[in-house]
């Protein structure tokens, strides 16, 4: 396994990184344990989480999976091995907080009490907001975010965070502190407001990523690197459509998005046309396709973590072994051509 430093802090993380949102509603407890045994045996020491998990989010499903990973720790007397990581949800659920859940200190210290009951330990290594209060261009609003917001009350809101993050870093509740959807404008205002008000700094960035979806390039990937602030890449197989399995309209049963609730806005005859010529270039070569893609994402400077995310025992040693696939230069230069054909396939 390779490790990478997490921003400026002292952690080396994983550079494959475990996503756990399926554990709860497609994946058993029993399963997620086999998952997470099977991950820290092959070195990886990165977990990633969130009290909105399992997805698709329901009020039902709030905080199974961080339950689970809280039993796992009970289970196996091993939370010193992995740093963690969670994630307070943003706005937008009428269901979580009344429907009050904007990000701000009541919220941080309702939620952080809540994920440490759930996960049964007393620290989170990296505590992440899940999107922003102004919304997010994630989440198949690419084509169409444009936050309304005060600029001096959006700045206010930060310094508030930021000051609820000092206090439970004080009190050891959390260790760091890490966006998630979040934009150039925003990465570079949160690091901003720390710097001037000695306050705690964002030590990552948890944004969608994959051969499909490289809007992090180029603007936040030239942040991450200059400030140290690391890419934690999600979706890294676009919801497993870089397998091929969704080709032609297909819905394989127990598949991500056939259980989805939520309108799926990755599909398109744009994806399948750009996901086509990734497999065949795969082939072309004798590489599997997921771990092209994954290795891809491997690849790049400003990625501290690949966030894997997998629903069988199968999927997940594949996924891991991607850590030894060494992409070469003819390869390289044919995703570069397929991007020129396929740029912003969803």
């Amino acid at each position: 396994m390779e490790y990478r430093k997490l921003g400026k802090t002292d952690l080396d993380i994983s550079l494959i990184g475990l996503g756990t949102m399926t554990w709860g509603w497609q994946n058993t407890q029993a399963e997620g344990f086999e998952q997470m045994d099977y991950a820290l045996e092959q070195g990886v020491n990165f977990f990633d989480t969130a009290e909105m998990y399992a997805i698709p989010p329901s009020e039902a499903h709030f905080g199974t999976t961080e339950t689970i990973i809280g039993n796992w720790f009970e289970s196996r007397s091993n939370r010193d091995k992995v740093v963690l990581a969670s994630k307070i949800t943003g706005p937008g659920f009428a269901w979580l907080r009344e429907g009050n859940n904007r990000i701000n200190k009541v919220n941080i210290l309702d939620a952080v009490e809540g994920s440490l009951k759930r996960l049964k330990t007393d620290y989170i290594d990296l505590y992440q907001l899940h999107w922003p209060n102004r919304g997010s261009y994630h989440f198949g609003k690419t084509w169409g975010f444009a936050p309304d917001f005060d600029p001096k009350a959006e700045e206010e809101n930060f310094l508030e965070v930021l000051n609820t993050f000092k206090e439970l870093i004080k009190q050891g509740k959390i260790r760091h502190i890490g966006l998630s959807n979040e934009t150039a404008w925003g990465m570079t205002k949160w690091l901003q407001l720390a710097d001037q008000n000695d306050l705690p700094r964002m030590a990552s960035i948890q944004n969608e990523y994959s051969l499909l979806c490289r809007h992090f390039e180029p603007d936040l990937a030239e942040i991450a690197i200059h400030e140290q602030c690391g890419l934690l890449a999600w979706s890294p197989l676009a919801r497993g459509i870089l397998s091929g399995k969704y080709l032609n309209g297909a819905l394989p049963e127990g598949a991500r998005l056939t259980l989805e609730t939520r309108p799926e806005h990755r599909k398109g005859t744009a994806v399948d046309s750009a996901t086509q010529q990734y497999i065949a270039l795969a082939q072309k070569h004798d590489l599997d396709p997921c771990q092209m893609a994954l290795a891809f994402v491997n690849s790049r400077p400003f990625v501290s973590s690949n966030l894997i995310g997998a629903t069988t025992m199968e999927q997940l040693k594949s996924n891991i072994e991607s850590i030894s696939v060494t992409l070469s230069d003819e390869v390289l230069a044919g995703i570069e051509h397929i991007r020129r054909t396929q740029p912003v396939p969803f």
